[in-house]
């Protein structure tokens, strides 16, 4: 790329300059938090309480702690306390342990209004603690583009306008990483946090993290993709936030007990090493090997959701995008060390459309969901179009899921006649249309024509279409696939009841990163009574937030087995790799935590998001509702494809016998039935979590749990 880093800095107008005492982290704490507004420009350091790390422990937990107490009950995701904060954990940015590299990032959605969190690879987070802080909290507004330099080498933060540099990720990464790096080694040193043009007025904007491939010499990006978050940058005029940081060790933790941190990393990177390739090849082809796996387990979202599966999917393989894209032999980790080295990437893409047509870029994967939500779920069966979308959604800051589910829901839209070209523009939205659906993405980049509504979501767009072309409200309900506002990530739950509830009850909106139990509840049966239902319901979601609240990546827990797995009593949980995460943490921070107190640690936070949402005013029951089409066969056309399935269910499991009844009488049959069981294992899985039967944490249950905050309670009382 061609630009003239002088040029670009002539312009720069310092606003603020803060000077810091570097200090070692200590046990896997900095013991410091960093506070940033850019609409006075103050700078300010906060102590880490021990009270604070003991309640909240670390990453997710800091942030809304952070955030609760920086907005007020009536913040809105545009109101200038609204904060972006970016935190590790205490686990995160060691070297020796695979997956320890990420970082969590909140702020309040501009698609939900509530709380939103979104997990990322790339250097940023583990750099901002060894620079020296848990967290950073970016609040306020500015009145130009600025860009926040934090000099983790140096102890120095700059805030300064900067009105010549890209807003689009891959271009501003290239731009920062030749500004501040003095030499090609140092270039892997320095680590941007940018959202693009999408995110100027679409809410589905994602924040891009980068990190410097010394390989491939190019600043290659991961996304924080859920909620719009970028959307939330974008409007405060942040361009970018970038950070260098030269120190890094094996052992930048100042972990209590090194050795069995290094023996639990060694040990895992052997099983990886040894077993990935006949497991699941994240190694080979990441995560783009679930798409064969969905499709032939029926679970591959096609055509809006209707159907899970199709014989076009062979087009979109992991095969595919490894034999035709992906550059093979090279080390593929967001974060040093994780031999998981799940993050692919397409080289030397050329660029058939927009306004980078003809560049040879570098694509970001693609990642599962981004083939099954630009792919499969809009019927374009075309691994060329996908990864130019991949790229295109990236470098816009636009959430790939988000993209593809609201745009195959717009599809829908066309199929049912609510939408035509004289409602959207002259675009066509018929099933696979490639070309149509890039220039919706490029109109979204713009700020433009249909892309202003369609960029705003699903939800927005139902609102819409109601008000101006009289859709029926009803019938968009159902096949609208967002709940809370978010839009869902990509699996089909039609049978899995608890994969239903694992979304509808999802503190954020529907994303797998809490529970994900298609494979246990609908292929397995392990957990057939709404007990056990409920029970995973509360485990996983609860260990799965433990990441969140550490700084690591959920993949190198279960996407990867030990050899005897299968013949421990709890195989879902791999409790080998469980162990090793409580020895690990013991480890870094000295402490004497069990598995159970691990569990308690995200317990806490969990239930304190739950209550930040019920502050902001989001309460009781309709808040988890889900559209149906997640739950069943909206239309007949569904019935029909699996006639056999459903009429076997009815007479089964319903007790009905189909025989003499049309579908339209079949599909209301099904329906009673199935929003019945939603509604029941909704009660089931609030009792479990210790919550009222509208959804309300109780008093008693968190004081059992250690969350003895009298804000909250201040906030439950309300409701209770």
């Amino acid at each position: 790329m061609n630009f003239d880093i002088d040029k670009l800095k002539a312009k720069h107008k310092m606003l603020k300059e803060f000077s810091f005492e570097k200090k070692e982290v200590e046990k896997g704490y900095a013991g410091k938090t960093l506070y940033i507004n850019i609409g006075n420009n103050e700078i300010k350091e906060k102590t880490v309480t021990e009270e604070m790390k003991k309640i909240f422990t670390g990453g997710k937990g800091f942030n809304l702690k952070l955030m609760w107490d920086a907005v007020n009950d009536d913040t809105k995701w545009d109101s200038p306390e609204n904060v972006i904060n970016i935190a590790t954990g205490p686990i995160g940015g060691n070297t020796n342990y695979a997956g320890s590299g990420k970082s969590i990032v909140t702020s309040i959605s501009p698609l939900t209004n509530i709380p939103i969190d979104s997990n990322v690879g790339g250097y940023f987070g583990p750099y901002l603690k060894f620079a020296g802080f848990d967290a950073m909290e970016i609040q306020g507004k500015s009145e130009n583009e600025i860009i926040i330099y934090i000099d983790g080498n140096n102890g120095k933060i700059q805030i300064f306008e900067a009105p010549d540099e890209a807003v689009d990720s891959h271009v501003f990464a290239e731009q920062m990483v030749e500004m501040f790096a003095e030499n090609e080694k140092e270039k892997q040193h320095v680590a941007t946090v940018s959202a693009g043009t999408g995110s100027n007025t679409a809410y589905i904007g994602c924040l891009n993290f980068s990190f410097y491939d010394k390989r491939r010499k190019v600043a290659r990006l991961k996304q924080a993709g859920r909620g719009g978050i970028g959307t939330v940058f974008r409007n405060k005029k942040i361009k970018g936030v970038v950070i260098k940081y030269s120190g890094l060790t094996g052992d930048s933790n100042n972990a209590v007990d090194v050795k069995t941190v290094q023996d639990t990393g060694l040990k895992l990177h052997k099983e990886i090493i040894k077993l990935d390739d006949s497991q699941c090849k994240m190694r080979k082809v990441g995560t783009a090997h679930l798409t064969e796996i969905m499709n032939e387990y029926d679970l591959l979202p096609t055509h809006n959701y209707k159907f899970g599966s199709h014989e076009e999917s062979k087009h979109l393989s992991s095969d595919v995008f490894y034999n035709k894209f992906l550059t093979h032999g090279l080390p593929d980790g967001c974060w040093y060390g994780c031999t998981m080295a799940c993050a692919k990437t397409a080289d030397k893409f050329e660029l058939l459309t927009g306004p980078y047509k003809g560049d040879l870029v570098t694509v970001d994967g693609p990642e599962y969901e981004t083939v099954g939500g630009c792919g499969s779920n809009l019927g374009i069966w075309d691994a060329q179009a996908v990864l130019e979308i991949n790229f295109y959604c990236d470098t816009y800051g636009l959430d790939t899921i988000s993209f593809g589910t609201m745009t195959a829901f717009i599809m829908e839209c066309w199929d049912n006649g609510i939408l035509d070209k004289e409602k959207t523009g002259g675009l066509v939205f018929t099933w696979g249309n490639k070309k149509d659906t890039l220039e919706l993405l490029h109109q979204i980049g713009r700020g433009e024509g249909f892309g202003l509504i369609a960029g705003k979501g699903t939800r927005k767009m139902k609102d819409h279409f109601e008000k101006e072309f009289g859709a029926d409200r009803t019938f968009m309900n159902d096949i609208g696939m967002e709940a809370k506002g978010l839009e869902y990530s990509e699996y089909i739950t039609k049978e899995s009841l608890a994969m239903q509830a694992g979304y509808g009850l999802a503190l954020k909106g529907p994303q797998h990163d809490e529970a994900w139990l298609i494979f246990m509840d609908m292929v397995n049966n392990q957990i057939p009574t709404f007990e056990d239902k409920a029970e995973a319901l509360h485990y996983f979601p609860m260990f799965r937030t433990w990441f969140g609240l550490q700084g690591l990546c959920k993949l190198p827990w279960n996407d990867v087995e030990p050899e005897n797995n299968a013949e421990t009593d709890e195989p879902n949980k791999v409790p080998e790799h469980v162990q090793n995460y409580v020895d690990v943490f013991n480890a870094i921070t000295g402490q004497n935590a069990t598995k159970e107190d691990l569990l308690l640690q995200s317990e806490r936070v969990y239930n304190f998001q739950k209550s930040f949402a019920i502050r902001l005013g989001f309460h009781g029951r309709k808040q988890d509702a889900i559209p149906y089409r997640s739950m069943g066969p909206v239309t007949n056309e569904e019935y029909e494809s699996r006639v056999e399935r459903y009429d076997g269910q009815m007479k089964d499991k319903i007790g009905i016998d189909p025989k003499g009844k049309n579908t339209t009488e079949k599909v209301a049959i099904t329906r009673k039935y199935r929003e019945e069981q939603y509604e029941k294992l909704m009660t089931a899985a609030y009792k479990r979590r210790g919550w009222t039967k509208d959804g309300i944490p109780t008093i008693e249950h968190l004081k059992e749990i250690g969350l003895d905050v009298p804000e909250v309670f201040e906030v439950l009382k309300k409701h209770l």
